[in-house]
């Protein structure tokens, strides 16, 4: 990797009673990673942690990632529905300096391609200092489409996904200039705000 590409900290936070206790295996974590991985050009130091969906947890964990971590982008999947032991979005906004709701608006209107109960799903974004956090869906296959977007079948896109925003988000919040590769995800800037890849 070219070395005048800044380095990306990003946490991840799989959030889920039963994965964190074993009973089946985590796919939050290992699908983020992979997506991360091949729609950032620069170098990434993943943070990665698996645990039960109780709100003290979840605060203390995001509070750990930005203020201890530095994290310049935090991601978490899982306990954004409705029941009474999904608490992410009550935890995420209870640490926030700063609510970025658009995120969760384009998650919903991405999903509703696929499902109608995306409806019912409360993702949303917050930042917190220097990091921004984003409440994803739990299933694989629903965080890449929000993630990524919808494309035609020319692999053009369609939707754009919610990462198209997350590096000029993190440009005006004083983080580093994230390089996308975008024949995974286009992402956008201002022209005044774009730089050549080294």
């Amino acid at each position: 990797m070219n070395n005048k590409y800044d380095i990306i900290k990003i946490g991840i936070v799989s959030i889920s009673d039963r994965a964190s206790k074993g009973v089946y295996k985590d796919e939050g974590i290992p699908a983020l990673k992979e997506w991360l991985s091949s729609a950032i050009d620069n170098p990434i130091e993943f943070e990665s942690r698996l645990i039960e969906d109780e709100k003290t947890v979840i605060e203390k964990t995001l509070i750990e990632l930005t203020d201890k971590k530095k994290s310049d982008l935090i991601l978490t999947t899982g306990g954004t529905g409705p029941s009474p032991r999904d608490v992410t979005p009550e935890a995420t906004e209870s640490i926030a300096d700063k609510f970025m709701p658009g995120f969760g608006e384009q998650m919903r209107q991405i999903s509703l391609n696929f499902v109608p109960t995306a409806i019912l799903s409360r993702q949303t974004a917050v930042i917190r200092g220097k990091s921004l956090i984003i409440n994803l869906p739990g299933q694989p296959r629903s965080i890449k489409q929000t993630l990524e977007g919808l494309k035609t079948e020319d692999n053009k896109t369609k939707v754009s996904g919610i990462f198209a925003a997350v590096p000029y988000c993190i440009d005006l919040i004083g983080g580093p200039y994230i390089f996308a590769n975008s024949s995974v995800c286009e992402v956008f800037r201002p022209k005044k705000a774009r730089r050549e890849k080294p």
